[in-house]
């Protein structure tokens, strides 16, 4: 129809709510924490090997920088020891 959007911090604001739900009035865990969790409530002996299979899969995925972020996000929460 010829309209013009222009579109500002927004766009940052979106993918960052898969990290930080609160932004939006939600009380959950963001995407990393439920990864994280997730892999914690695993046997023990697979972990490591959880830890260095994450994929990352779907739409919201086509975001720039979301791999890095997940991974740092991940990284922070892993023991040291582990190879994201």
């Amino acid at each position: 129809d010829g309209q013009v959007i222009t579109i500002g911090a927004e766009r940052f604001r979106c993918p960052e709510v898969l990290f930080q739900p609160s932004m939006i009035g939600m009380e959950a865990a963001g995407i990393h924490e439920t990864t994280y969790n997730s892999i914690m409530k695993c046997d023990v002996d697979i972990r490591k090997d959880l830890y260095g299979n994450i994929v990352l899969s779907g739409g919201s995925t086509m975001f720039p920088g979301i791999a890095d972020r997940m991974s740092k996000e991940i990284t922070a929460l892993a023991p040291s020891s582990m190879k994201i």
